[in-house]
């Protein structure tokens, strides 16, 4: 039997007042059956998802996601996380090491975070309930990895909140579509169809400016750019970094060898090694480029022994 999902699609919102109302376990499982059901890669399932149901630790996860009110008063809270651990401790199991894939694994493993939590927010709008997404997981992402202790491998991508709505209201708006959909080709944009795209989005904000949003969120100084450097250690602290090794406390290595550098006078670059030099000593360390150049640095830091 056809289910027509448009009235649902039409009418949805982000709701963020919610009232103080439980999730029938029925009505729950429905929505756990719904985000093991989306699509996945291969098999791989590169997701978790974290319920938080502990009202001290959903708060502190509020505070560090930016203080929102609704990921404490929600009905239901969920993390959903990037995670390949689970899949590394599979292929341990069965005798098998996991290949070095860093930049696939995340990019195949926010993919799939993202499918599930669509899958969950879809049907619990379909049930009747209200959801938001949590984008504000990332401000405080890496304090968030110690909070909820995840292993290498983890890392969150987005929260959800869900739960009876206490708010009504319109429908956000969207793009025109031939500013979203193209066909057979990348459809370049003129200057008529990036102004139709401000003025379509105009009712996005209390006074008809769609741009200090943007501004606000994506340019210079913006919300995005301050969550940009402490992302980008987290990738490299949970092993998402191609050239850093897990744990390296640093955004990239671009990052790792401006650091170096203003300790020394030069670093010096071999296979399987790297030196730190200062004027009348030098630290080495051993191993691929990121790994080696942060030996060297943690060596001349007296963080551990020198040779010999």
């Amino acid at each position: 039997m056809a289910v027509d999902l448009h009235p649902i699609l039409a009418q949805r919102r982000s709701v963020r007042r919610f009232k103080p109302v439980p999730i029938p376990e029925e009505d729950l499982e429905r929505l756990l059956f719904a985000l093991q059901r989306a699509p996945t890669d291969a098999s791989a399932q590169l997701y978790s998802a974290l319920r938080i149901t502990d009202p001290g630790l959903r708060a502190e996860v509020a505070r560090l996601s930016g203080d929102q009110a609704h990921v404490k008063e929600a009905a239901e809270f969920f993390l959903f996380l990037a995670d390949v651990h689970r899949l590394e401790r599979l292929l341990a199991h069965r005798g098998e090491k996991m290949a070095r894939w860093p930049k696939t694994a995340l990019h195949f493993a926010l993919l799939d975070a993202g499918l599930a939590a669509a899958y969950l927010a879809l049907t619990a709008e379909a049930l009747g309930y209200g959801v938001c997404f949590i984008g504000g997981v990332l401000n405080g992402v890496e304090e968030l990895i110690n909070l909820l202790e995840l292993p290498k491998g983890v890392i969150p991508a987005v929260g959800l909140a869900v739960g009876v709505p206490d708010e009504a209201g319109p429908p956000r708006p969207r793009l025109p579509r031939r500013l979203v959909v193209h066909e057979n080709r990348y459809r370049p944009y003129g200057p008529e169809d990036l102004e139709a795209g401000f003025q379509a989005m105009a009712p996005y904000s209390r006074v008809g400016n769609w741009g200090r949003v943007l501004r606000r969120y994506f340019a210079q100084g913006g919300t995005m750019e301050e969550r940009e450097r402490p992302y980008g250690r987290a990738l490299a602290r949970q092993g998402f970094d191609p050239d850093l090794p897990a744990g390296a406390p640093f955004y990239s290595l671009g990052a790792l060898l401006e650091e170096a550098l203003g300790e020394a006078r030069g670093v010096l670059f071999r296979e399987g090694e790297a030196w730190l030099e200062r004027e009348t000593e030098a630290f080495r360390g051993e191993g691929r480029p990121g790994e080696a150049l942060l030996t060297a640095l943690r060596k001349a830091r007296g963080e551990i022994k020198d040779w010999p």
